[in-house]
């Protein structure tokens, strides 16, 4: 069979599925379709007018470059088609996006023939996907006196392709569909464990919800053929947990509209909404494709006289019922006023969902244009010797006078690009700025891979100081999608200028080693801005803020960002760390009182926690930051004293040397440069010449928590609450409970103790708690499963150095072998202790999984229904979280301790501990 029967087949075999023939992104197969198009007598040669313009994948893939060849062709009469006119053949080419289709226009510009010069111009005043080599090209031409170049050159100055788009429409008019009540996961927009087909977006669409939801939102739209269905969150925040561009694409391609009639799959400007507004990285990615989220606020706290929330039996407010948004009520967004409607009854101002940068995302499409075309419009007028003039809405500038900055400010201010030098700007400022670090994690690592191509971008931006590409999401089992994926995904990301977690060679032992684990070693400066894409980018140094595929792809190819400035939350320590504490439960502590100390008002959501840990290193530090995607907030930065900082720093080095040891640094040698800059910062803090990163003395923040330790004297675990009556109350993180409360009874079915959550010190206390039970019992027996995946291979190879390893090898009944890896999930477990690869395992939930209905005590940071385990008919699963030793003794004793058991158990052993610094980390004065 040839290559094109071959695609006849995976047809048919798709159409069982109710799929539509997957779009086409290989060079050999549009090859093939050609051939058959140019033979007039063909039998397939219709089939393949339809496969070549309406299912051929655009930007840089293979099949793009074959594609803007041919349309060449047509324009310059060397193929004629009746079908395909060169007009037409420029409309297809004008829908392209960027790369091949940009340099075939070029081609045609700035050739010999005036007529096909001109209609290429016309459609390159359009196009805002132009690199260097478009632009170098322009230049060179517009400098030999082209005036066709000249001519370009000027459209893109007054930046033509974005003020001749057609405005947003004054209203729109949709439909509700309460998507669920209480805040939506990503999950189930995009499950984790269908994470393999996220780049076949038909596919990965039919996993959204679930299909009876699916059927819904199709009864919906042919009742309103007129409307758009907006997704709800019911008394929540839509779209927490993760940064997926594939739940934005999923909703899209169910809710949205069609990108272009030529490009299959792909739709943009989803409507979204919740109660309590948009998880903010989620908010992001409805950005990207230029969609509206809204803020509803349709229930509200009742209060008292005095103006006091009125609460229920269990302490929490009572919330009433402003107005309705049940599926099917008819509303009007009101894009002119900014305002909602149902009728003529105004519901609510809407004004933050139609800032005017995201109006400019609404009419351009996305915001990948506005971020390109802002980028070429400064080119052009460089060029041109004029200053550039005012088309996008001016950023928004915030500059209180007498008032100091924040950590996050001050890191802003300083990586800011475009801002008139020695201006200072506050939270509330919009800033581009420029991206130290970025992370692509493997699960949307192939998303990302085509955005990149779907940008044009072949090559990672030179003001990147390093990237990587892990693969730890896919760490767990090796099977035949993990095989067909990962390897094609790290040749992509290898050939673009990250390192890899895989060496598309095979020279290099495969690292699973989990992303944010990573990112935090690569992480060598407290002022970086690092961008990833996980939600759980959150470094112990500089700010990190997790992403969508798509702003990963656009910060590797641009080595820029572009976001508000986020206001603050400080948070500081009082009291003594009891010597029986993790510092897992001083995380956990912190959301409790947090919630007590403003009445239940999350005042973390949607900004930076700057955290005053000073004492505890980077790796124990990160436990915290890690746990603040939970809290809701925006991002986190840790505070450290000098010598701090420097350990932190020392540890990176040495991380970074093994990397390189082997063999993972590549032609640029962005490793050893990391390590350089390392050197550099220790001896401006040693110097003084730079001390570690502090706030100002003055600087303002939205709120200030301080957490007590003194008044943390159990265990604390987070409980997905999964009975509760409210189910809005259910799997928040929010509900955080002593070990008493639980009587020492809860039966536990397994207990998990990996993800990014822990650090070295974790897998030595596994250790040291075995020993202690060993010594006090004579042996360890196991009552429930205990699985145990250490963060990364260095801290396997400093465990088996300091003999710890050796411990958990005579306990457990597993341990993973990276010349045999699985090949297929496990789904039953019994009662010891396996010692899996390094990676997220459980914690992902898209290949491990517990047995449905268990009773899960984790490390992990995930509680969500159906991420590390599904519900049975029998019961609930629950995903209880927890500190290393209350997951380990829970997993011997086969339920949760009481508080006895549990001081008993960690008599002597070093936990996690922490002491605040005695001394204030700020800044005096303004700097």
């Amino acid at each position: 069979m040839n290559i094109y029967q071959d695609y006849i087949q995976e047809i048919e075999e798709r159409k069982i599925q109710g799929l539509h023939p997957k779009p086409i992104d290989g060079a050999e197969l549009l090859s093939a379709i050609i051939s058959q198009i140019k033979d007039t007598n063909n039998e397939y040669r219709t089939d393949s007018l339809k496969f070549f313009i309406y299912n051929t994948l655009p930007g840089t893939t293979p099949a793009a470059s074959v594609k803007a060849q041919f349309l060449k062709e047509i324009i310059l009469g060397e193929s004629v088609l009746e079908e395909i006119t060169p007009a037409f053949a420029f409309e297809l080419l004008s829908h392209m996006k960027g790369g091949p289709s940009i340099e075939v226009l070029l081609d045609l510009a700035l050739g010999n023939d005036n007529n096909i010069a001109k209609e290429a111009a016309s459609v390159l005043k359009t196009q805002v996907f132009l690199y260097e080599a478009d632009t170098d090209r322009l230049k060179e031409a517009f400098h030999n006196g082209n005036e066709i170049a000249k001519e370009l050159i000027e459209s893109y100055a007054q930046a033509e392709f974005f003020t001749k788009l057609p405005e947003a429409p004054e209203e729109v008019k949709v439909v509700t569909y309460i998507a669920g009540e209480g805040d939506i996961s990503t999950d189930l927009l995009s499950p984790g464990n269908q994470a393999h087909s996220r780049s076949d977006r038909e596919l990965h669409g039919k996993c959204m919800m679930s299909p009876q939801a699916q059927a819904e939102i199709q009864a919906l739209q042919a009742q309103h053929p007129d409307k758009s269905v907006m997704l709800i969150a019911e008394k929540g925040t839509m779209g927490v947990g993760s940064s997926r561009m594939s739940g934005v694409n999923n909703v899209a391609l169910w809710t949205g509209k069609q990108a272009s009639p030529y490009i299959p799959f792909v739709n943009i400007a989803p409507i979204v909404a919740g109660t309590n507004g948009i998880s903010p990285i989620f908010l992001t990615t409805v950005d990207v494709t230029g969609g509206i989220g809204i803020d509803l606020q349709n229930w509200v706290k009742v209060l008292d006289a005095d103006g006091n929330p009125i609460r229920n039996e269990n302490g929490e407010p009572i919330l009433e019922e402003k107005y309705s948004v049940a599926t099917g009520t008819v509303l009007t967004i009101n894009i002119k006023e900014k305002k909602l409607y149902n009728g003529d009854q105004e519901l609510k101002d809407i004004s933050k969902s139609f800032t005017p940068q995201k109006m400019e995302f609404i009419k351009a499409g996305g915001s990948y244009a506005i971020v390109f075309g802002k980028k070429l419009q400064t080119w052009a007028s460089g060029i041109l010797g004029i200053e550039i003039p005012t088309v996008y809405a001016p950023s928004k500038e915030i500059t209180k006078e007498g008032v100091g900055l924040t950590a996050v400010e001050k890191i802003f201010n300083k990586n800011a690009v475009g801002v008139a030098p020695g201006k200072l700007l506050h939270a509330g400022s919009d800033v581009r700025v420029e991206v130290n670090i970025v992370g692509s994690q493997d699960t949307t690592g192939l998303m990302t891979a085509q955005e990149l191509e779907s940008m044009a971008a072949t090559v990672i931006s030179p003001i990147v100081d390093g990237a990587y590409q892990s693969g730890c999401h896919t760490a767990s089992v090796w099977d035949k999608k993990a095989q067909a994926n990962i390897p094609r995904l790290m040749k992509f990301m290898n050939d673009f200028g990250l390192i890899t977690a895989r060496d598309p060679k095979g020279e290099y032992h495969a690292m699973t080693d989990v992303i944010h684990k990573v990112l935090n070693d690569i992480t060598i400066d407290e002022w970086a801005i690092i961008i990833g894409g996980d939600s759980h980018t959150r470094m112990s140094k500089g700010v990190a803020f997790g992403a969508d595929s798509g702003t990963v792809a656009l910060a590797l190819a641009t080595g820029e960002a572009s976001m508000p400035i986020p206001e603050s939350v400080k948070v500081t320590f009082k009291g003594d760390m009891k010597s029986h504490m993790d510092f897992r439960d001083v995380v956990h502590a912190t959301q409790l009182q947090m919630l007590q100390q403003f009445g239940g008002e999350n005042v973390f959501q949607g900004r930076i926690i700057e955290v005053h840990i000073g004492t505890l290193p980077a790796d124990q530090a990160f436990t915290f930051t890690d746990w603040t995607a939970e809290m809701k907030a925006k991002a986190s930065i840790c505070i450290s004293e000098d010598d701090t900082l420097i350990e932190s720093l020392e540890i990176a080095k040495s991380r970074i040397q093994i990397m390189i040891d082997k063999g993972m640094d590549n032609h640029n040698q962005v490793l050893q440069g990391l390590i350089n800059k390392a050197n550099k910062r220790i001896t401006e803090i040693k110097s003084g010449e730079k001390p570690a990163l502090t706030p100002d003395s003055n600087a303002k923040y939205y709120a200030e928590v301080v957490v007590d330790l003194d008044i943390i004297i159990e265990p604390m675990i987070a409980d997905p609450d999964v009975n509760n009556e409210d189910v809005s109350k259910r799997y928040t993180h929010d509900t955080i409970r002593d070990l008493t409360f639980y009587g020492g009874d809860k039966k536990v079915d397994l207990g998990f103790v990996g993800s990014c959550m822990v650090h070295k010190g974790d897998l030595k206390i596994v250790s040291q708690m075995l020993r202690n039970i060993e010594r006090q019992n004579g042996k360890v027996e196991f009552l429930a499963p205990l699985v145990v995946a250490a963060p990364t291979y260095n801290i396997i190879d400093e465990l088996k150095a300091e003999g710890d390893w050796e411990l958990l090898e005579k306990y457990s009944g597993f341990e993973f072998d990276d010349n045999a890896p699985k090949g297929a999930a496990r789904v039953e477990y019994k009662n010891m202790m396996y010692l899996e690869r390094p990676g997220c395992n459980l914690c992902m939930g898209n290949q491990e999984k517990a047995e449905k209905g268990d009773t899960v005590l984790a490390t992990s940071t995930r509680l969500f229904q159906g991420r590390v385990v599904e519900d049975s008919e029998r019961k609930k699963g629950e995903s209880l979280l927890a500190s290393t030793p209350v997951v380990v003794l829970s997993a011997i004793m086969g339920r949760i301790p009481n508080i006895e058991e549990y001081k008993t158990a960690v008599e002597g052993i070093d936990l996690t501990t922490f002491v605040p610094s005695i001394k204030e980390l700020v800044t005096v004065g303004h700097s």
